[in-house]
């Protein structure tokens, strides 16, 4: 039986989808050495204030990736670990170091005032950001960042105990990653490289 001219033509588009879904690679989902939790319903945003007393919001940084790390300019091993690799990061990101913004939030707001927070940050790469906020605003940051921090007293003053998790947006503003204590530079400007590549959406 032969086929009308519009009949051969309508086959042959349908052949050419189905060979083209078949021959197409599927796209596979980028895998993390860092835990995604993409979709999230917390840590959406922080209200703040840098070391010159202007309002932050996560809306500032639009277009970035960003690195979020909760502790305190005291702080004996984790945070200037937290914050060492961080600089490693922009060290292995090149020239899409400037794509991406990392943030100091302390969690030691009677301590760390906005003159020492721009001292400590800036010690370890000068784009760096400190912020703060009151008690109140501290506590409700931390939470919404599901970030643990109690004060422990040690003699005539005190120490912080807290997480060690660092967050990271997408350059659109969303939560996507949580970062381990000891994951490497290498593999974690990885994973930032990867959500600097995705296309807007």
């Amino acid at each position: 039986m032969k086929l009308r001219p519009h009949r051969r033509s309508v086959l042959a588009v349908l052949l050419a989808a189905a060979l083209g879904t078949a021959c197409s690679p599927r796209e596979q989902p980028v895998a993390f050495e860092a835990l995604d939790i993409s979709g999230a319903d917390w840590g959406r945003d922080f209200a703040l204030r840098d070391s010159e007393g202007h309002p932050r919001t996560l809306a500032d940084y639009r277009g970035k990736a960003v690195l979020v790390f909760f502790g305190f300019t005291q702080c004996p091993d984790i945070c200037p670990t937290a914050l060492s690799r961080a600089a490693e990061v922009m060290q292995h990101l090149g020239p899409e170091a400037a794509r991406l913004q990392v943030i100091f939030v302390t969690i030691d707001p009677e301590r760390d005032t906005p003159a020492l927070l721009r001292e400590y940050t800036r010690a370890f790469h000068p784009s760096f950001v400190g912020l703060h906020g009151d008690e109140a605003t501290t506590a409700a940051t931390a939470a919404q960042f599901k970030v643990f921090y109690r004060k422990v007293p040690t003699g005539s003053s005190y120490t912080m105990d807290h997480s060690a998790i660092s967050y990271v947006f997408d350059p659109q503003g969303r939560l996507r990653l949580a970062v381990k204590h000891e994951q490497p530079a290498a593999s974690l400007a990885a994973d930032i490289g990867q959500l600097l590549k995705e296309p807007r959406s």
